[in-house]
């Protein structure tokens, strides 16, 4: 895989502002919650060998993009500017909310999922990359033309 330019973000942008209060397959997958929390169940956190407890990760998106689409961990030391998981229920979580909401992610209204894969961060670094999309699937092609109809030429005497 091509490395790509990553933005990280730190804790500190995570945090509300006050005017705009944040509310409350074959991949391993995991959603994001309707108060902007990324939710990995157990079984994906033990297939991808990640141990919730002493792992902490740097977060970031592709430089350059309005829109976030995909979600990058790191793996790194733990310092102010990592991220660490949550107890949760069953899984762990990753509280997002701000940071997802500012990225144009609609958590709040329609269920999101994201399937999980690794990319080499480099030589010494696996990375995962969190490919966000809705639950439900794309609508199946029905053949039907789409755009405009084409105008039916009558002849009138």
């Amino acid at each position: 895989m091509k490395l790509k330019a990553i933005k990280f973000f730190s804790p500190e942008e995570n945090v509300p502002e006050v005017k705009a209060a944040a509310k409350s397959a074959s991949l391993p997958a995991g959603y994001i919650s309707n108060s902007g929390k990324l939710v990995f169940p157990a079984t994906a956190l033990r297939d991808l060998g990640i141990d919730p407890e002493s792992t902490n990760f740097k977060i970031g998106t592709q430089e350059g993009k309005r829109k976030i689409k995909s979600v990058y961990l790191v793996p790194a030391s733990k310092s102010d500017q990592t991220f660490s998981f949550e107890k949760s229920g069953r899984g762990h979580v990753i509280p997002m909310a701000v940071i997802l909401k500012k990225g144009g992610v609609d958590f709040e209204s329609q269920k999101l999922i994201f399937k999980i894969s690794t990319f080499d961060f480099d030589q010494a670094t696996k990375g995962y990359e969190l490919a966000i999309e809705t639950e439900e699937p794309k609508p199946e092609y029905t053949g039907r033309p789409r755009g405009r109809k084409a105008k039916t030429v009558t002849d009138s005497k």
